[in-house]
């Protein structure tokens, strides 16, 4: 057996043991249900910040995002902003769910949303969300860590037996301890996600002779039109520019785009979609489990925006980009420009997940403990998201469907095995799917994140807006489901292909045009179907929101400048305006042009990164949007999930909101 297959199981061995630990630990401490199901609202300020920076950059981070970097060039590398943009959704919303999950004792989302519109529709549409978010998503990174252990046990353990086998220790601690569980281990995972990323970028780097020899191969990459999408409309290579703000075309499937598929609007609707998991269901309970919003700000700011994204704009950068010219592109090769011919140069032929474990193997030989520790980085990333995932949708089956339907009168010792039951359930839904149909599982998986970014108009409804009524969110969230469904390739299979669209149309990713469906039907609809007793209702909520979260009247005249900061950094930077960033600091195809010796875009995309975390630092500090709450916020009774079968402010008290 090679060294580095002994030194991976040692590893993977050690990791096994510290997530077992905490699943016992944890389910020794988890006497009631808001204790397993949100960690009893006790989760601490260090916890919460690896935690969710964890959650909420995956597998998919780690594996998929070099390998697309790779793939599409400079242009995907705007995909990079999601370190700010998830959390930036977190900035509108955490808080506020925070402030109404401890005065009402919600334990779910889908408990919040029907008791703020009087209505179970909502409820019943939030858990399908959480499950058709939960099990391709899950199922996705599940499916790629047994990929990885098939890479880098040369065959030794198949796909299908690594990803069982690694699945079996994941719901072993995730049923055992619930959504602490998830939390203690999700801390380890993240300080492993972003060692392992920096790790992998450095072996690119010195491979590629340094930041001198990756710059130089740039210069000759981008001075040619050797390339996966050629050149754009307007002549430069389209590894080192986007192709324009947005091309008409009928969508992949149909049409094929000119210089590439990344275009301004391209760009800013898959953020929106990648926003959509700090919305998704299971966001929402991280916010419930928190004894106090103090960890919110420096997790949105520091933690998210700035260091992963510092890891992002240059490390995977190093991965994605320095790959062409370490002989993983066949093309790149043939024309002399690769820098040395190190890596397979049929990467391109294989999924892009593929790119990263070869990285690995480059070290085989010298550092086989250091390949042992990566695979583990990389599997610990995996499990982050994939765990959360299975913790919460576990707890809303049980919580918004068993108790609520079932079993209203359901003991802590019930609901707790409800709820591991529904961790195994989508845990073997997510295995299955992976395992006999890989078709359908990315089919899925590309709906995701988009269905997490539907719930964004009925979460603005309770933290934001009391105009938009019970209708106008149900009827908008299903209209924008559908939206996503259609503008996807699984649309196309389920009309056969006749719709006369394929996938994301006129290059604005489907969870834009599920988004442009559901605000137009929640807005429509809300503005059809006001009634003042239900507006009576959410305002008691609004109240509450307004009395314990106001800004004072200084920082009330700088709402306009907050409002323009974001829309001119969002234009700019992630929007149509980002096809500045092609030529203004040099003109891409001549690098003696090049301002900071980097490609224009490359440059581009740093500095509004930097201009990123300013603006999240000015929304979540300065806007106080993630900062402690002005009053205290009392709970009106008991915690829900420990007492009674309904809200609290179904419950008759008489003080606050829930007159």
């Amino acid at each position: 057996m090679a060294p580095k297959v002994i030194w991976l199981f040692v590893f993977v061995a050690l990791y096994w043991a510290y997530c077992i630990f905490w699943g016992i630990k944890s389910a020794q401490t988890a006497r009631t249900a808001s204790d397993y199901f949100i960690a009893g609202r006790r989760l601490s300020m260090w916890v919460f910040i690896l935690a969710a920076t964890a959650t909420s950059f995956s597998g998919w981070t780690f594996m998929g995002h070099p390998g697309l970097v790779y793939r599409d060039g400079f242009q995907y590398a705007y995909a990079s902003f999601y370190t700010i943009t998830i959390p930036f959704t977190g900035v509108l919303f955490l808080k506020r769910q925070w402030m109404l999950g401890k005065r009402f004792g919600y334990v779910t989302p889908g408990e919040m949303l029907s008791d703020y519109f009087k209505g179970d529709a909502i409820r019943i549409l939030t858990v399908l969300v959480a499950l058709l978010f939960s099990i391709p998503y899950l199922g996705v990174q599940l499916g790629a860590s047994g990929f990885l252990f098939n890479v880098l046990t040369d065959g030794l353990i198949s796909v299908n037996v690594g990803m069982w086998v690694l699945s079996l220790v994941v719901l072993i601690y995730v049923a055992s301890g619930g959504l602490r569980a998830v939390a203690y281990v999700d801390t380890v995972q993240c300080i492993l996600l972003a060692a392992g990323i920096v790790i992998t970028g450095l072996i690119a780097l010195d491979m590629a002779g340094g930041w001198a020899g990756l710059n130089q191969g740039f210069a000759g990459l981008a001075a040619s039109d050797v390339g996966k999408w050629g050149v754009t409309p307007d002549g430069h290579n389209a590894y080192f520019a986007i192709p324009g703000v947005i091309q008409f075309t009928a969508g992949l499937g149909k049409e094929t785009p000119v210089g590439g598929l990344w275009t301004g609007i391209m760009v800013l609707t898959y953020m929106f979609a990648l926003m959509g998991i700090q919305s998704a269901p299971a966001f929402s309970m991280w916010a419930f489990g928190n004894k106090d919003p103090r960890p919110f700000a420096p997790q949105q700011v520091w933690a998210s925006s700035f260091g992963i994204g510092l890891i992002l704009f240059f490390f995977t950068a190093f991965q994605g980009m320095g790959a062409h010219l370490l002989g993983a592109n066949p093309a790149v090769t043939e024309a002399g420009l690769a820098i040395v011919n190190a890596l397979p140069g049929d990467v391109i032929s294989k999924k892009p997940d593929a790119l990263v474990p070869y990285y690995f193997n480059q070290i085989a030989d010298s550092m086989p403990w250091l390949v042992g520790l990566l695979a583990v980085c990389a599997l610990a990333a995996m499990q982050s998201t994939g765990a959360a995932y299975m913790s919460t949708a576990g707890g809303m089956l049980t919580r918004d469907l068993y108790k609520r339907y079932i079993n209203p009168t359901a003991s802590h010792t019930t609901q707790k095995f409800a709820g591991r039951l529904g961790v195994a359930f989508i845990v073997l839904s997510a295995l299955t799917v992976a395992t006999f149909s890989r078709d359908a599982l990315v089919l899925l998986g590309g709906l995701a994140v988009a269905f997490g970014f539907q719930m964004w108009p009925s979460l603005a409804a309770v933290c934001w807006f009391p105009w938009i009524t019970r209708a106008g969110a149900t009827w908008g969230l299903a209209a924008g489901l559908l939206g996503v469904i259609f503008t996807e390739t699984i649309g196309q299979q389920i009309t056969g292909g006749a719709l006369p669209w394929g996938r994301w149309p006129w290059t604005i990713h489907s969870a834009g045009w599920g988004m442009l469906l559901n605000l137009g039907v929640c807005l429509i609809v809300s503005a059809a179907t006001q009634e003042s007793g239900a507006l009576a209702h959410r305002m008691k909520y609004h109240n509450f929101l307004r009395e314990h979260a106001s800004l004072s009247i200084d920082k009330k005249k700088m709402i306009p400048i907050a409002w323009a900061i974001t829309l001119a950094w969002m234009f700019f930077g992630i929007g149509p305006g980002a096809v500045i960033g092609n030529t203004i600091f040099g003109t891409p195809n001549d690098a003696t042009t090049w301002v900071f010796g980097i490609p224009s875009i490359w440059a581009w995309q740093i500095l509004f990164w930097l201009l990123g975390v300013g603006m999240m630092w000015f929304l979540a500090y300065k806007m106080e949007m993630s900062t402690m709450p002005d009053r205290e916020v009392q709970a009106l009774t008991e915690d829900i999930g420990d007492l009674g079968t309904q809200p609290a402010s179904q419950m008759g008290s008489t003080t606050g909101p829930a007159e």
